[in-house]
């Protein structure tokens, strides 16, 4: 079957068990694909299709746990974007639409959530009165890419409308059956949508650390080759993620065609690098670095392939 949400699926596994109010909160997440029957005058590449995956999670949590929860959820989205490398993003928080469904004093308290979450973490945000899905009030994140162009993001969407009815309840701590709050949360969204932001914002010229191929080398002549290769497994067994090309073509098209593919590092071999051990290492941007031994080398890929997030906490 093809589905179109993963939300059911999520609350079928919350159903299996009766619920305890010392088990909340509970937090349900995957990476599903979903489809959506898109008009094909609509479809635009990895932007908008008909078949794409969400980094989809659905947390069941106590009142007094909302606030905690949607913050974890920013705390996570801001330290993704950062990594990828987006610094500008517009944040709206949309509320109680005229027809809506659920409790009106859920409403507020979910709404007033939101808001206090972004509070807390100084985040500057705009109110779209009344643009909240009619089951439940949301926080949405535009991400701004290199160009100036916004794109959907990131969504933290409470639902007051499935737990009413799938009759979703929780046992509280004087016995009585209350209906948990569950939020809908998609931090990257469509993963293809997001990929095609990144291909957008970069132009094609990722971040080493983000780049399919980190590094390409290139034998001079053929008799080259085998050392190529004692570089590339070398360089592997390190973790990295190089290439040997082993084309026939001359070494300048072989320097123009990585150019072109806008791979970090362009790596040089020949007798001379043979004998010594080392590379005559290119940049993508900083041109030519001059010979290199490989050790040296890959200490160099080491420091600077590094998520920024990461090297930000260490």
């Amino acid at each position: 079957f093809l589905k179109p949400m993963n939300c059911p699926f999520h609350i079928m596994i919350y159903k299996s068990s009766l619920r305890s109010y010392r088990e909340l909160p509970l937090r349900y997440g995957e990476l599903g694909t979903v489809y959506r029957y898109e008009r094909s005058g609509v479809l635009h590449g990895l932007m908008r299709v008909r078949g794409f995956t969400q980094d989809d999670a659905h947390i069941f949590c106590r009142p007094d746990q909302v606030v905690d929860e949607i913050g974890r959820v920013l705390d996570l989205t801001f330290e993704l974007l950062q990594a990828f490398g987006f610094s500008e993003y517009t944040i709206n928080v949309s509320t109680m639409p005229e027809k809506a469904v659920g409790d009106p004093e859920m409403w507020e308290h979910a709404t007033d959530s939101l808001r206090e979450s972004l509070e807390q973490r100084v985040l500057s945000f705009g109110i779209d009165e009344g643009g909240g899905a009619f089951y439940g009030p949301k926080i949405d994140i535009h991400i701004t890419d290199a160009l100036g162009r916004a794109w959907q993001c990131t969504t933290i969407q409470f639902d007051f409308n499935l737990p009413e009815r799938f009759d979703l309840t929780y046992q509280d701590d004087e016995g009585n059956r209350v209906q948990p709050y569950m939020v809908h949360r998609a931090i990257l969204g469509s993963v293809e949508r997001f990929f095609g932001v990144l291909l957008e914002h970069y132009a094609g010229a990722f971040p080493l650390w983000l780049a399919p191929v980190q590094a390409v080398i290139i034998p001079i002549a053929d008799r080259h080759l085998e050392y190529a290769s004692q570089v590339q497994d070398t360089l592997a067994k390190a973790g990295f993620r190089v290439e040997v090309d082993s084309r026939s073509d001359r070494m300048n098209q072989k320097i123009r065609n990585a150019q072109m593919q806008k791979v970090p590092y362009m790596l040089v071999v020949g007798d001379k690098e043979a004998e010594a051990e080392s590379v005559s290492v290119r940049h993508r941007d900083e041109g030519d670095l001059g010979p290199m031994p490989v050790a040296s080398f890959r200490e160099r890929l080491g420091e600077e392939a590094v998520i920024p997030s990461a090297k930000a906490t260490t």
